[in-house]
C-alpha cells in the first residue's frame, strides 16, 4: 500500500459520488418504463427487464469484486468501473431501439456492480477501526438515499421532458469524478494480484445470476413457473460447485471462510433480514397505495421519501454513535423498533390516511438506520485487513439475495392470502388482507432478527488491525490537517 501522502477527503468524496449515481440507477427506470414502452413499441414483460438486467449484473460483479479489488490498485479499478459506468450511460442515452438500451443498461450494471464493495473495503482501508462507524455512515447514507430518489427523479424529468435526459444528467457527474480520479486517486488497497480462475468466475455468475433471477421470477410469474424453477435449480447447483472450490483453492476469488469469525455470520444475517425488510416493504407499500386505495404512484413516492432521507440522515449519526458504544445497543434497540413499527404496519386499511401511511414507514426506517451500517461494520472490523474485500463482497451479495428473496417471499404471501380471502365471505377487502399478511410475515422476520442480535456482542479489532489502527494514528498526527478530514 501506498504511504499516507493521500488525501482521505478526496477518497472519501470521490467514492461516495461514484457508488451514489452506480446506485441511484438500480431504481431510476421504474417510472420511465411507461415512456419507453411507448416510444420503442415494446411490452411490459420487455421493459422490465431495464431494472431486472441491472440487478443481475450488480448480482454477478459482486462477488467478482473481491478478486478484482486485490488485482489492480485502487486507482486503477475506479477509473475502470467508472468508465464502463459512464459508456453504458451514453450508450443507453442515445441508443435509437431497445435493444441497444439494454445493452446499455448491462455496461452500466457491469461498472456499478464493483463501486460498493471498493467504498466499503477503501474506508475500512483508510479509517482507523475507532472512526470506521462515522465512515460506514456515510455509505449507509449513499445505500438509503439513493434508491429513494431514484423513481421520484425519474418520474419528474418523464412527465416534463425525455427519458433519455435521465442519462444525460448522470453522465457529467460520471465524467467529472473520472478526471478528479485520475489526477488525485491513489491507491490504498493491498494489491497481491491473485491468479485468475475462469472457472470460479463462471460458477459464480451462474449460481448468484441464477438465484437472483429465479427469486425475480418467481416475484413475477410464480413458484411453479418453468422459468423460476430451472433459474432456481442451475443456481443452486452452480453455488454448491462454486463454494467446493472456493473452500479446496489456496487463494480462493470469494473466501468464504470469513464465515469462521464468530461475529460476521451473525451480522451476515441481521443485513439480510433488514433488507429484506426494507426492499420488500418499499414494494408491498406502493402496491398496497396504487392498486388498493386511491392514491397515484407520484404520491406512493412521496410517502416513502421521508423515511428514506431519514435513514440517510440517520446512519453518519448511528455510526458516530458505533464509535463510542460499539453495535450490540444500537442493533438490538434498532431492531426493536423495526420489529414494533412492522406489526403496526398490519393495521393499514382502506381508510389508513397518507400522513399515518408515511409516519409509519418513516419511523420503522428510524429504526433500520440503527441496524444496517452497525451492524455490517462490526462484523467487517472482526476480520482481518487481508479479507476485508472478501468480507464486503459477501456481504452485499448476501444483502442483493436477500432483496430478492425477500420481494417474491412477500409477493407470494400477498397474492396468496388474497385469493384465499376472496374465498371467505368474512373478509370485506381480500388485496388489503393479502398486504396485512405480508406484514406479519415481515414482523416475525425482523423478530428473528432481533432474537439473532442477542447474541452479538461488541467485537474487538483483530490484532492486525490494532496495529494498522497505531500505525495509522501515528501518520495522522504528522501529516497535513487538510489530509485527515
Amino acid at each position: 500500500m501506498e504511504s499516507q501522502s493521500y488525501n482521505r477527503s478526496v477518497i472519501v468524496a470521490l467514492l461516495l459520488a461514484g457508488a451514489f449515481i452506480a446506485i441511484l440507477n438500480q431504481t431510476l427506470m421504474i417510472t420511465a418504463i411507461p415512456p419507453i414502452m411507448t416510444e420503442m413499441n415494446i411490452t411490459a414483460n420487455s421493459a422490465q427487464w431495464l431494472t431486472t438486467v441491472f440487478m443481475l449484473v450488480n448480482g454477478i460483479m459482486i462477488p467478482v469484486s473481491a478478486f478484482l479489488i486485490q488485482r489492480f490498485t485502487t486507482r486503477q479499478l475506479f477509473i475502470t468501473a467508472m468508465s464502463i459506468f459512464a459508456f453504458g450511460t451514453l450508450a443507453a442515452g442515445i441508443a435509437p431501439n431497445f435493444q441497444l438500451l439494454l445493452l446499455g443498461r448491462v455496461i452500466q450494471s457491469i461498472g456499478a456492480g464493483v463501486m460498493l464493495p471498493l467504498m466499503q473495503t477503501v474506508f475500512l482501508m483508510i479509517f482507523p477501526v475507532h472512526k470506521r462507524g462515522a465512515a460506514m455512515g456515510l455509505v449507509g447514507l449513499v445505500i438509503s438515499f439513493a434508491p429513494a430518489i431514484g423513481p421520484a427523479l425519474s418520474g419528474w424529468v418523464t412527465s416534463n421532458y425525455s427519458w433519455r435526459l435521465l442519462f444525460f444528467i448522470i453522465l457529467p457527474i460520471a465524467l467529472i469524478d473520472i478526471i478528479i480520479a485520475a489526477c488525485t486517486l491513489k491507491n490504498v488497497t493491498d494489491v497481491t494480484k491473485p491468479k485468475l480462475d475462469v472457472f470460479s468466475i463462471m460458477l459464480s455468475s451462474f449460481g448468484f445470476g441464477g438465484l437472483l433471477y429465479g427469486f425475480t421470477s418467481a416475484g413475477n410469474a410464480g413458484w411453479s413457473a418453468a422459468s423460476t424453477l430451472l433459474s432456481l435449480g442451475v443456481g443452486i447447483i452452480a453455488l454448491v460447485l462454486f463454494i467446493t472450490r472456493q473452500l479446496r483453492l489456496e487463494h480462493p476469488m470469494l473466501e468464504f471462510r470469513v464465515f469462521k469469525y464468530s461475529i460476521f455470520p451473525l451480522t451476515v444475517a441481521i443485513s439480510m433480514i433488514g433488507f429484506m425488510g426494507l426492499i420488500g416493504v418499499e414494494t408491498i407499500i406502493p402496491l398496497y397505495m396504487n392498486n388498493m386505495r386511491d392514491f397515484t404512484a407520484f404520491d406512493a413516492g412521496l410517502a416513502l421519501l421521508p423515511g428514506a432521507l431519514i435513514m440517510g440522515l440517520m446512519s453518519p449519526i448511528t455510526g458516530r454513535i458505533f464509535d463510542k458504544i460499539g453495535a450490540r445497543f444500537l442493533v438490538i434497540t434498532g431492531l426493536t423498533i423495526v420489529t414494533l413499527l412492522s406489526l403496526t404496519l398490519v393495521t393499514l386499511g382502506p381508510d389508513t390516511s397518507f400522513t399515518l401511511i408515511t409516519m409509519l414507514y418513516g419511523l420503522r426506517m428510524f429504526g433500520l438506520a440503527m441496524v444496517m451500517m452497525p451492524a455490517t461494520t462490526a462484523g467487517l472490523n472482526q476480520l482481518p485487513k487481508r479479507l476485508l474485500p472478501h468480507g464486503a463482497a459477501m456481504d452485499n451479495t448476501m444483502r442483493m439475495i436477500a432483496a430478492s428473496v425477500g420481494t417474491a417471499i412477500l409477493v407470494t404471501v400477498m397474492t396468496t392470502a388474497a385469493v384465499s380471502a376472496q374465498q371467505r365471505p368474512g373478509i370485506a377487502d381480500p388485496d388489503i388482507y393479502g398486504v396485512k399478511m405480508a406484514f406479519i410475515v415481515v414482523t416475525a422476520l425482523s423478530a428473528v432478527g432481533l432474537v439473532i442480535s442477542l447474541f452479538v456482542k461488541n467485537s474487538k479489532p483483530s490484532a492486525e488491525d490494532g496495529k494498522n489502527d497505531q500505525e495509522m494514528i501515528r501518520n495522522e498526527k504528522t501529516v497535513e490537517p487538510s489530509n485527515v478530514n
